[in-house]
Order: C-alpha cells, then sequence, then structure tokens
C-alpha cells in the first residue's frame, strides 16, 4: 500500500519491505501492446499500467519508464524498437572532441507542450486518479549526467578532463531541466521523484564531486520543498559512489544487480537513506522461472535483517518480455513472504551449463579482439555508452581489430559471462583482460590500449 512506501521513504520501520515493480515497456506486453506503442499512446499505456497494478499488487510504481524524453525534446534523434525504450542516435551537441561543449540556451528548456511530456502528463493524470489513492506513483526524470551524455555523446567524457568550465555549464543546465520536470510531474500527482542517472556508475568519486555533488543536493532539496519523496536512481556498478550519492541528501537510492545491496546498505543506513533493489533482470527475471524468481525474492528479503529502509525491486527497468508469471512470484513473495519462504524452503536453482561456452585462443590472436560484455546496448544507457566507446574505436582503427557485444540477454551469453569471470556490466575487455569494468574510458584512453594490443599481437604472430 501506498502508506507503507511512504513510512519507509520516511524512515520509519514497516511490517514488511514495500514492493515497486520497475515495470516500463514491459507493462505493454500484458496487453499485448509493443514499446513504441507503450511510449507514443496514452490509452495504451494507461491500460497497460492499470494491469501491472492489477496483476503485480504493487505499493508503488513508476508512470512512464523512458530516459529519452527529455533528450527528445532537446534535439535528440531516436531510434525506436518493438521491445525496448528508445535510443538516442544522433547528439544535438556532438561534433570534435577538440572543442568544448555549447550549452544551450535556457529557452530551449522543454515546456508542457514539447514533444511527448502531454503524452506523459495525460498519462499521470489518469493513474492519479484510478490508483493514486492506493499506490504511490513514481514520475521518472533522466538526471543531469545521462542528459548531458544523450546531448553531447561520447565526447563528454573526455569533456570532464579537457573543458571543465564548459562541462559544468552543460550540467547546471540539465539540472535546470530536471527541476522543470519535476515541477510538471509534481504538478500531475506525482508522489516520488526519481532522477533516473545510469551513467553515475560509469564516473570516478572525483568526477561525481566535482560535477554532481551540487547540482544533485539542489534538485533534492528543490523536491522536499515542493511535498514529493525523492530517489537517485543508479545502473550498473555504482558501489564506488553510494557515499557521495547519500551526502546529496536523496530519500532513497535504487541500485542494480551489480552491487553488493547489503554492503551498499551499511553505508546508506549510515545516511539513514532508504535503498531500493536489486533483483537481477535477466539471469533471475527474464531467464529464470517463477521458482528462480521467488526464492530470490525471500532471500533478499530475509538478508535485510532491520525491516528500515528497504524497497524490494526490479535492478532497473524490467525487459519487456520478462514471464509475467515470474513477477507475480515476485509479488507474492513480497506479499506473503512467510508462506512462500516454505514453498521454497528446498528448491535449488539449476546450475549455468559452460561446457559449450568456447574461449578465443587470445595468446594467438592475429589482431586485437575487443569484447563488450553489456545487458543490452539497445536498452541500457550505461552499456550504450560503452558500446559507443568501442564503436568509436572500430571507426578509427576499421579491420586492424574485431569487436563483439555480449549482451546478457542471452543464456549463452550468461554462460560465457560466467565462465570468463565477467564481475560486472558493462565491462569491455580487450585480448581477454578486463580494461574497463563500469567506468567509460576516453577516446584517447581506449586507442592508447588497442594500440598496445595490436604491437602485442605482432610481437605473438
Amino acid at each position: 500500500m501506498k502508506d507503507l512506501l511512504f513510512r519507509t521513504l520516511r524512515h520509519e520501520e514497516t511490517e514488511r519491505a514495500p514492493w515497486v515493480p520497475f515495470a516500463g515497456v514491459h507493462a505493454g506486453k500484458l496487453k499485448g501492446y509493443d514499446a513504441t506503442e507503450m511510449l507514443t499512446d496514452a490509452d495504451k499505456a494507461f491500460e497497460s499500467l492499470m494491469e501491472v497494478n492489477r496483476l503485480y499488487k504493487p505499493d508503488g510504481q513508476p508512470v512512464i519508464f523512458d530516459l529519452q524524453i527529455e533528450a527528445e525534446c532537446l534535439g535528440c534523434e531516436l531510434t525506436w524498437a518493438k521491445d525496448c525504450p528508445p535510443s538516442v542516435s544522433k547528439h544535438p551537441l556532438d561534433g570534435s572532441d577538440e572543442e568544448p561543449p555549447v550549452t544551450p540556451c535556457d529557452c530551449t528548456i522543454p515546456t508542457k507542450e514539447s514533444g511527448r511530456i502531454p503524452y506523459v502528463l495525460d498519462v499521470m493524470a489518469r493513474m492519479k486518479k484510478a490508483v493514486g489513492d492506493t499506490t504511490a506513483l513514481y514520475g521518472l526524470i533522466c538526471g543531469p549526467f545521462t542528459l548531458a551524455s544523450h546531448l553531447r555523446g561520447n565526447n563528454l567524457f573526455t569533456d570532464m578532463f579537457d573543458f571543465e568550465e564548459e562541462t559544468a555549464s552543460l550540467f547546471a543546465f540539465c539540472t535546470r531541466v530536471c527541476k522543470k520536470m519535476a515541477d510538471y510531474y509534481i504538478e500531475a500527482g506525482m508522489d516520488v521523484i526519481a532522477l533516473v542517472d545510469p551513467l553515475i556508475s560509469q564516473i570516478s568519486t572525483a568526477h561525481f564531486e566535482q560535477y554532481m555533488t551540487e547540482p544533485y543536493k539542489e534538485l533534492f532539496a528543490y523536491i522536499r520543498e515542493k511535498g514529493a519523496f525523492s530517489s537517485f536512481f543508479v545502473c550498473g556498478d555504482a558501489t564506488r559512489n553510494i557515499d557521495v550519492m547519500c551526502q546529496t541528501d536523496p530519500d532513497s537510492i535504487s541500485v542494480d544487480e551489480n552491487v553488493n545491496l547489503l554492503a551498499a546498505k551499511e553505508i546508506t543506513d549510515k545516511y539513514n537513506v532508504a535503498i531500493g533493489g536489486n533483483i537481477p533482470l535477466t539471469s533471475i527475471m527474464l531467464l529464470g522461472n517463477q521458482q528462480d524468481n521467488m526464492k530470490f525474492a525471500v532471500d533478499l528479503l530475509d538478508s535485510v535483517k532491520v525491516k528500515k529502509n528497504f524497497i524490494l525491486a526490479p535492478g532497473c527497468d524490467m525487459p519487456y518480455d520478462v514471464p509475467i508469471e515470474n513477477c507475480i512470484g515476485v509479488a507474492q513473495a513480497a506479499l506473503e513472504t512467510d508462506a512462500v519462504r516454505e514453498m521454497v524452503k528446498n528448491y535449488q536453482a539449476e546450475e549455468v551449463d559452460t561446457s559449450n561456452v568456447e574461449i578465443p585462443d587470445y595468446e594467438h590472436l592475429k589482431k586485437p579482439l575487443v569484447e563488450v560484455f553489456t545487458l543490452d546496448s539497445a536498452q541500457c544507457a550505461a552499456c550504450s555508452y560503452m558500446m559507443g566507446a568501442a564503436n568509436q574505436a572500430v571507426e578509427t582503427f576499421g579491420d586492424a581489430i574485431d569487436m563483439v557485444e555480449y549482451k546478457f540477454i542471452y543464456k549463452e551469453n550468461v554462460a560465457r559471462c560466467i565462465k570468463m569471470g565477467v564481475p560486472n556490466l558493462p565491462s569491455m575487455y580487450i585480448n581477454g583482460k578486463l580494461k574497463y569494468r563500469s567506468i567509460i574510458p576516453t577516446k584517447a584512453e581506449l586507442e592508447e590500449a588497442i594500440r598496445e594490443a595490436i604491437e602485442e599481437c605482432k610481437k605473438n604472430a
């Protein structure tokens, strides 16, 4: 129920952990609508979200999960898909990495009439009227770092070193966009404003403190003044930045499976910040069965000893094709934990078979092999920009290197990750060696690493 989530966000002890299914485009699957229909048609979106509410019995739920809403309004071109949110295919501030980013003027900040914002506000108003008395509603906003990345592209990761003043100005503009979106969503009745910033996991703590601490302090204070709760939503291995994220004073933080939740909760508890997560999106929710999901949820709930400051949720936006029965299983575990614990007490998950995975002969490669392990670059922003860095390298080196992406949404790639010991997603390997783990390399860094690999291949030839 709504009050259960509110009490958790007020840092009170509760009789159980609230349950928040992050069903974005997956909501469309429940009614037979594809992702594009779900994210453009208010009638279909409302119908789908009501089905989420009926089937999954959430204490809180997001209304629209699309991190490209603001970017589209600001001139980013999108590539649409049937089974995931759109991705940014053209960055309006892209250009030479030798020239600083240009900050748009404030007259370009989206209005209520811009892009798909009217559609979002329409769906929010309908959801508020239909279930707002019983379900806490989340308004999701693309956070300032990821929004700046949408505008500038991969050059942003070089800009932070080379053009500090101009980069800070771009982040300040994106922060003003976030505040305006918060105004619209709070006015539409959203109880929780979640700033979703996947790429926070891909930067150093020093860069977070330099560029993000003040914008986020400003944003969370602003949301609180407006009478709403706040959530700081990250994807990927954000472990190194959990402490500095808490210092910006959000009401809650949401993390995915790359983060050790219990270790992170020790940090968030120190700051009296609620933490949400972190049911694995693919290995459990998408590729597992109902018992896998029930078992994981019960074990996670049991591992959180103090019944305070914890929200049970998927690690991020659920994949479109997550089986409905798996989500129902998690909901049952959340609502009837004792009964489900008894049901799965003797259940053992099937081990992943890695025997058929063939590992390249890295010692005898004729040219460098760049392997990028992602959740799915089409729907994960952090993975998308890791792949963007790899694609830039392919443009530079052409046939002199090989590059492949392994998406974690396929069982064979889960097995490959296990066999190779891939620690986090996204990660980039060069000639079988882990080079970049949950951090986006600059163009110069990656090119230097590839040149070294080319020389290594020549020596081994």
